[in-house]
């Protein structure tokens, strides 16, 4: 079985106008919920073999404190340029490209591609994934090019302002 978790990076910082959308860092609360979050994963179990990425530093940024704190090596992260500003197919198409010698791929960018692809890997009923917002999703197949459009079963969606009652 192989799994993904589509991680939508954390709030950036929107303070300086003269950076570049790429160039955006965290801000002060993506700062505090980038690690959070992992820590929920953390606190389920769930620790990704690999952290697939947009350059872009503000989902860099997430990848890196994600890594942290699940103690993934700095080596799993792998920056994947097609990421920025992908489509969901474009998306898709990166998924089906995986190494199959792992199982469990987490994949850090942007909206609206990451919800786009959440509802059409599994039908969801998601209608926008929150900045750190997460979307585990397992497929019933031994190899990453066998994922296709509803092929998925979500697990969890679970974001910074979810709070467990």
């Amino acid at each position: 079985m192989k799994k993904i978790l589509l991680v939508r990076h954390a709030k950036s910082d929107w303070e300086n106008s003269e950076l570049q959308d790429f160039d955006r860092p965290l801000n002060r609360r993506g700062q505090k919920n980038a690690p959070e979050m992992a820590g929920r994963l953390l606190k389920a179990g769930l620790i990704p073999e690999i952290l697939v990425t947009s350059p872009a530093l503000r989902a860099l940024t997430t990848a890196e404190c994600f890594a942290d704190v699940l103690s993934i090596e700095r080596s799993a992260i792998i920056k994947e340029p097609q990421i920025y500003e992908a489509s969901s197919s474009t998306l898709l198409n990166i998924i089906n490209s995986l190494d199959n010698k792992h199982h469990f791929a987490a994949l850090i960018g942007h909206n609206p591609g990451l919800t786009n692809l959440a509802v059409n890997l599994c039908d969801s009923d998601i209608y926008n994934i929150p900045t750190c917002g997460m979307v585990l999703i397992h497929f019933p197949f031994d190899q990453w090019d066998m994922i296709s459009y509803w092929t998925g079963d979500q697990k969890l969606y679970d974001y910074p302002k979810n709070v467990a009652e």
